[in-house]
């Protein structure tokens, strides 16, 4: 454009500037197509500010910044988008040469372009952490395979649950491809690093929007990388053959035309169909067969106005050539999962080699090659979708990019990340590059207790962005989040008050619970130790092994008998007998065992049957506290009847080893009634109003309360509950609830 020269093209002579402005002129020329004026002048201003802004700086792939805008403006406008993309395509970098850049389109382009240039500088940003993490990993083959996948599953989702308008991915999956074009004229260090990321990522992404025309290109070239001597030889392969192939095609396409206008389908296309070096390999590796078994070879497309022409199509390459079994598939009455459609067959020629077909309508056609950038096509004179249209297009996009298998590896991927669903999930990047997925509302603590239990223990604060945030701060999608930690320590139980917001998810709920829960269980260690200590002292007895002791009393552990000293359910009498040798039965067994009514030992009574054995006194044990439905056993006692104790009681452990011949069968009776004594045990962070909001729960759920003990130290509380119920059931639900009651870190049958 004279009076210009700024925008000419940098691969053209400024020296000659008439022959470089009629190159530039067409090259405006492809750029504009299918463009209002206006969107045309708007992007030739674009053209200029960016040739302006970029001059002669480098990405760090080695290419000019001003010739990647252009190949992807390029690869934009053939994908027919509209003109915000492609001006977004032009201008791409912008953000990165000044602070005030996507201000300044705004100003410039509109507000929509610059939406779209915000986009793809967000992505850009991420880039080098997270492809970077999944690529070394890849290549390094240290890491467990599923892992990596699993990691590359996550970060397709991150990069779509990015971007409010899908036209973002389109403009990176361009980007990318220009890259990959740059590298086979000039190859580079990282040119194979790229590869593997493109097929890891964006080759599946591009199949799942249905661009089948970057698709191709990302994989090929990315092969061609990866492989580059498998990719000669198959490409030696294909061009053996090709003079004989292309001959093939023509007669082929002839037949084909001559049969569907004798049968009234006068508008027709049929051409010969390139088959793509990676889609080769792929089948060859997948299906285990030669090059020379593969069918499709040699291919042909048919595209029809009509639905109807498509199934006559169908009938006269049938008629023409025998089909192949198994070799057809009907995408239009069963699309794929990306809306593709069309119909799939292959025959078995004369020759004896096969020839594969496709066969769609126009519409079909358009979508198969242009994918969802189909919908951003504006044909000349016709006006813009309205706002809802447009909307509904990005529902309808984010419901259909639900990944499925997309890579030869898919079966090993964590079924997992394959159901995270994108508008309930957020994606944010450990500083190692790794991508962690948390629900929508999640803090930094989350995030922490995510990555590793100890981090979120040690957690002290976070930087998001490298900037310090409260750890209350809710997280969003494409941040970077470093946890600062303290060598040792613990969480606060700040973080478990609701109304503070430092913990959304459950698990990491759970885990500051148990956190806190074995705290209290250490502390309480500790007391019981030392009381025992004390009546070791007291009994002269202060070398005697702990653990047997402990057996003897009819506890599995030492550390059992210390909890029970320190909550005083131990019998300081028995203690003292038994730690000086004395024989448990003989001292006292069982000596708080509570009488109650005989039972009658036929079908159907109202209490406990003793099997073989009729009107015997029973008596509920107190150190295990029974009730229906715990599968029960009696002990004969001296002078006191039967004691019905749990099957799972230390104590009854102890008994059985030391009188196996005094242990009776047992069973509740099938119409058992009344209540039973059972104790319950609640840790909590003590508060005022706990202990009333714990009894309002009994009162609700009728339950008689006969027994409380309650201890405070430090700012927790241990209380302990003797309730009376009628059966288990009733216990569970009211367990639950209680563990629902704030500051509650847990509860327990004891």
């Amino acid at each position: 454009m004279p009076g210009s020269p700024g925008i000419i093209p940098p691969m053209v002579s400024v020296s000659h500037s008439v022959a470089a402005q009629s190159d530039f002129d067409q090259f405006l020329t492809v750029l504009s197509e299918g463009l209002s004026e206006v969107e045309k002048s708007s992007l030739k201003n674009a053209v200029e500010y960016a040739w302006e802004a970029y001059g002669n700086k480098t990405l760090g792939s080695g290419e000019r910044i001003w010739s990647h805008a252009l190949g992807m403006s390029v690869i934009i406008a053939g994908l027919k988008m509209d003109a915000e993309s492609r001006i977004a395509a032009m201008l791409f970098a912008i953000p990165a040469q000044d602070e005030h850049g996507i201000a300044r389109i705004e100003e410039r382009f509109g507000k929509p372009a610059a939406h779209l240039v915000g986009g793809i500088s967000r992505l850009n940003k991420l880039r080098p952490i997270t492809e970077g993490f999944v690529a070394a990993n890849l290549e390094a083959g240290e890491v467990n395979p599923v892992e990596v996948k699993a990691q590359v599953e996550v970060l397709r989702k991150m990069l779509l649950a990015m971007v409010e308008d899908i036209r973002v991915v389109m403009l990176r999956l361009a980007s990318r491809t220009q890259t990959l074009r740059f590298y086979a004229a000039n190859p580079g260090d990282l040119r194979v690093q790229v590869a593997r990321e493109t097929l890891e990522l964006y080759s599946p992404l591009a199949n799942r929007l249905g661009v089948w025309e970057l698709k191709w290109e990302l994989e090929d070239l990315s092969f061609r990388f990866i492989h580059p001597d498998i990719y000669k030889k198959i490409a030696k392969m294909l061009d053996e053959k090709r003079s004989e192939r292309e001959n093939f095609i023509v007669d082929a396409v002839a037949k084909v035309r001559a049969e569907l206008a004798a049968s009234g389908v006068d508008k027709a296309e049929v051409y010969g169909r390139p088959k793509h070096i990676y889609s080769i390999w792929n089948k060859m590796r997948k299906k285990s067969v030669e090059f020379s078994e593969v069918y499709d070879i040699r291919a042909l497309r048919i595209i029809v106005d009509d639905l109807k022409d498509c199934y006559t199509a169908l009938g006269i390459v049938h008629n023409l050539w025998s089909p192949i079994s198994k070799e057809f598939d009907d995408y239009i009455s069963n699309p794929k999962g990306n809306n593709y459609r069309s119909l799939h067959t292959a025959v078995r020629c004369p020759d004896g080699r096969s020839l594969e077909i496709q066969i769609r309508t126009t519409e079909m056609h358009k979508h198969a090659e242009l994918g969802v950038a189909a919908h951003w096509r504006y044909k000349e004179g016709s006006k813009r979708t309205s706002e809802d249209d447009y909307d509904e297009k990005i529902a309808w996009l984010r419901q259909l990019l639900t990944w499925k298998d997309e890579v030869v590896d898919s079966s090993d991927w964590i079924s997992h990340y394959k159901q995270a669903a994108l508008n309930e999930t957020l994606y944010v990047i450990t500083p190692q590059g790794k991508v962690v997925d948390l629900p929508q509302g999640s803090t930094p603590v989350d995030f922490a207790y995510r990555v590793h239990t100890d981090l979120g223990h040690r957690c002290r604060g976070a930087k998001v962005d490298g900037h310090l945030v409260p750890l209350n701060t809710a997280l969003e999608t494409g941040q970077q989040v470093e946890i600062i930690t303290a060598k040792i320590g613990g969480p606060s139980r700040d973080w478990l008050n609701p109304t503070q917001g430092y913990i959304h998810t459950k698990s990491a709920r759970i885990k500051v619970r148990s956190w806190f829960s074995n705290l209290a269980l250490e502390e309480t260690l500790s007391e019981g130790r030392a009381l025992i200590a004390k009546e070791l002292q007291r009994a002269g007895q202060t070398s005697a092994n702990i653990e047997e002791l402990a057996h003897k009393l009819g506890f599995s552990r030492a550390d059992d008998l210390y909890i029970a000293a320190a909550r005083g359910e131990l019998n300081q009498r028995l203690f003292q007998s038994v730690a000086r040798g004395g024989d448990l039965l003989a001292e006292t067994l069982l000596p708080d065992e509570v009488q109650t009514k005989p039972s009658k030992p036929v079908a159907g009574n109202q209490g406990i049957l003793i099997v073989g054995v009729d009107n015997l006194l029973t008596q509920l044990a107190r150190c295990c506290k029974p009730a229906p439905p715990d599968e029960i056993q009696g002990f004969i006692t001296r002078g006191k009847g039967i004691s019905i104790h749990r099957m799972d009681c230390p104590n009854f452990a102890n008994l059985i080893a030391l009188h196996p011949e005094r242990v009776i069968e047992t069973d509740w009776g099938l119409q058992t009634t009344g209540v039973f004594a059972t104790d319950i045990v609640v840790d909590a962070h003590d508060r005022q109003g706990l202990l009333r909001d714990i009894s309002e729960i009994f009162t609700r759920e009728k339950l008689n309360v006969i027994g409380v003990n309650t201890q405070s130290k430090q700012g927790k509380a241990h209380m302990s509950f003797t309730v009376e119920i009628t059966n288990l059931q009733h216990m569970q639900r009211t367990l639950s609830l209680i563990h629902e009651v704030e500051g509650v870190v847990g509860v327990r049958r004891a």
